[in-house]
């Protein structure tokens, strides 16, 4: 089938003016229309603003869904009526087939099987112990179970570690109480509120030792200027 040219600006005007007649025009899909076959028929059901695009609505001739296409891919040419296809050739007569001459059938005096001979009695056999079954392996491509520790350790010091399965993956490594406080609160309430009071006690833990500091350096700096310096 030949390729169909697209709508023109004056039959996008004509087909406006049909439907604000009351009218729902006929278009064709052309060939560069995506998804359809050039040719079938549709109905124009509304025109979207701005004009750029897919913005002609229809409805495909069967098709109970509305659908956005260009003017390139529609049409007012009506396609040609397909020719219907030729009918087959009749089958050529099948050749006479050869008459069969059957002859009575005559059985044949039975043969007596002699006797089977003894067999000698096989010596037992030493029992074999069964085969050991073999570890079972992971299913191929399922993903090992992976587990994060995170330790607080000393005065606000953290430190995690990452077993993939029961192969440690990362080794104990120290981490900054600031990222752990940060990496809480993406968690659950519960996990947040118990690292945030951990965070708290060595807060507090580290300003006793910082105005412990402070007061031996204030009785230092006295017996200092007691010394005449």
């Amino acid at each position: 089938m030949a390729k169909k040219s697209g709508l023109s600006a004056d039959d996008v005007d004509s087909l406006r003016s049909q439907l604000d007649g009351g009218t729902q025009p006929l278009v064709w899909f052309t060939a560069a229309a995506v998804g359809m076959e050039a040719g079938r028929s549709a109905k124009v059901l509304s025109f979207t603003e701005p004009e750029e695009g897919d913005f002609i609505q229809v409805r495909p001739t069967g098709s109970k869904d509305e659908m956005s296409f260009s003017p390139a891919e529609l049409t007012l040419e009506k396609p040609p009526p397909r020719k219907k296809p030729a009918a087959p050739p009749p089958a050529p007569p099948e050749p006479p087939r050869e008459t069969e001459i059957l002859y009575p059938y005559v059985p044949e005096a039975p043969v007596k099987p002699a006797a089977p001979k003894p067999k000698p009695a096989a010596a037992p056999a030493a029992a074999e112990p069964a085969p050991a079954k073999p570890a079972r392996k992971p299913a191929k491509g399922a993903t090992p179970e992976v587990t994060v520790t995170l330790v607080a350790v000393g005065e606000g010091e953290w430190t995690v570690e990452v077993l993939q399965g029961t192969r440690r993956a990362v080794r104990p490594t120290p981490v900054s109480p600031a990222a752990v406080a940060q990496a809480a609160k993406l968690l659950t309430p519960e996990v947040a509120e118990i690292v945030e009071g951990v965070l708290n006690a060595a807060r507090a833990q580290q300003l006793a030792r910082v105005e412990q500091l402070r007061a031996e350096l204030e009785a230092a700096q006295k017996a200092l200027e007691d010394l005449g310096a």
